[in-house]
């Protein structure tokens, strides 16, 4: 039997995050998540969807003519059949990039396929499940994320890279939550404290606000 996934929108936009930001992407978003962050702004894809064969996903993506997709959720992971998608389009030659959680096991996915791995701070609820193990499984092509949502967040970040080495794993972004952490404070942190990272904001955000599909 044809492996199907519950798949909760497909659709085409910028990439709002990570180090490919501003790209035109296809968006791949999978049903379903273990987790339960307090900042989640997904809470949409945690049910529902539609089913739909990996043929089917391709012939979607397909139809955007863009190169470039991420497949996200959710937890993408939460579903077994999501390592079978990711495979398929690389071999379909798109770039493909997976935005987990960090919470499940990367081991199985695709080599071709850059993570984007959270590591859940205090403030999210869900520290406490952050799978460690998952950064020996990172290379230079991957990229790890903290959302933070207050300075004891930040400081939680800070100790973890440092004392992780993060930075000689892979490139490092720091996030604040929308609404609960100021841009521009997080911004002066990071320059205080000369830390080797990366800082974002969710352009998609910007642009478009909390519109779904964008």
């Amino acid at each position: 039997m044809a492996a199907t996934l519950k798949i909760s929108e497909i659709f085409h936009s910028l990439q709002g995050e990570s180090s490919r930001v501003g790209l035109p992407t296809v968006f791949v978003r999978l049903t379903g998540c273990p987790l339960r962050c307090i900042w989640c702004d997904t809470e949409y894809a945690f049910t529902g969807g539609t089913n739909m064969g990996i043929a089917e996903v391709l012939a979607r993506v397909a139809q955007y003519g863009c190169d470039t997709v991420c497949v996200t959720g959710g937890e993408p992971l939460a579903q077994r059949a999501c390592l079978d998608l990711l495979s398929a389009l690389c071999a379909a030659g798109y770039s493909v990039s997976l935005e987990t959680g960090g919470a499940l096991d990367l081991t199985d996915v695709d080599p071709r396929v850059s993570k984007i791995m959270d590591l859940k701070a205090p403030g999210s609820g869900e520290s406490e499940k952050n799978r460690w193990q998952n950064l020996d499984l990172l290379t230079r092509r991957d990229e790890i994320k903290f959302v933070l949502a207050s300075e004891a967040d930040y400081e939680w970040a800070k100790t973890v890279m440092r004392e992780r080495k993060l930075d000689a794993i892979c490139p490092v972004l720091f996030s604040p939550v929308a609404g609960q952490l100021d841009p521009a404070q997080l911004a002066g942190w990071i320059l205080r404290d000369r830390l080797p990272v990366r800082f974002q904001l969710q352009l998609h955000k910007l642009l478009w606000g909390a519109e779904r599909g964008r």
